[in-house]
């Protein structure tokens, strides 16, 4: 922020509180609407009006995991592009639909094994097909998820509060033992890009999750590595085993 105030780019910071707090949130919303001129009983509208997308997505999230006819990398994609639904929430939603529809005429894959993506979404190609050329699908992507705003709320303040990735690790950590042991999940791919403080967050989730983990790291966007394609060929083979 320092450095692009300096730049000449004009910066509105925005703080979610580590200790949850929701009247600090309230005030932080406020201040946001104010600085760009609009209104919380306006967003609380187009809260409303990106639910019904939100649900869409969240639909694809459970053809993945419950009825496999969703691969990894398109589970990954639709619930990550609800971060801003690609600029056009209404297009997003009717795409979304059309997807669903075809998707929904898939036969079921069942003999993949269950694995799940938590940490930053990755700037690695071709990862999620490896992984199924390799017999694992990515049943749940944890991060990408909460961009689909999963939990149920009755305020926009609520949503954030439910909204995971902000906080501390232990919020996340029981979204996540929740989720693994719902999906049936039998390993964890946990992704940190190179020099994020979220790194430091490797040692507690492999303390609390209680399934096995391969931490993998990112530094530049490119295609997968000899080593990494290793290092999870025989994650995977210990998982069958």
């Amino acid at each position: 922020m320092e450095v692009l105030s300096y730049r000449g780019v004009r910066v509105t910071p925005f703080a979610f509180p580590f200790d949850r707090d929701p009247e600090f949130l309230s005030r932080e919303l406020a201040k946001m609407a104010g600085r760009f001129g609009a209104t919380i009983g306006g967003a609380e509208a187009w809260r409303d009006r990106l639910g019904g997308v939100r649900r869409l997505a969240l639909e694809i999230d459970r053809l993945t995991w419950e009825e496999g006819k969703v691969t990894g990398e398109e589970n990954h994609l639709w619930l990550v592009n609800c971060s801003d639904f690609e600029g056009d929430p209404s297009g997003f939603g009717n795409r979304a639909r059309v997807f669903l529809e075809e998707a929904n005429a898939r036969p079921a894959q069942r003999d993949l094994l269950p694995i799940a993506f938590v940490g930053v979404p990755p700037i690695v190609n071709g990862l999620y097909s490896f992984l199924e050329e390799a017999g694992a699908r990515v049943v749940f992507n944890e991060v990408q998820r909460q961009f689909a705003m999963p939990g149920p709320a009755d305020s926009l303040t609520e949503q954030y509060l439910r909204y995971t990735y902000p906080y501390s690790i232990f919020e996340r950590i029981a979204d996540i033992r929740r989720e693994t042991d719902r999906r049936g999940v039998r390993g964890i791919l946990h992704y940190v890009q190179s020099f994020c403080f979220r790194q430091i967050e490797d040692i507690l989730l492999r303390e609390e999750i209680g399934l096995p983990v391969l931490t993998l790291e990112g530094d530049v966007p490119g295609p997968v590595d000899g080593r990494t394609r290793i290092r999870i060929q025989a994650f995977l083979e210990m998982l069958k085993g």
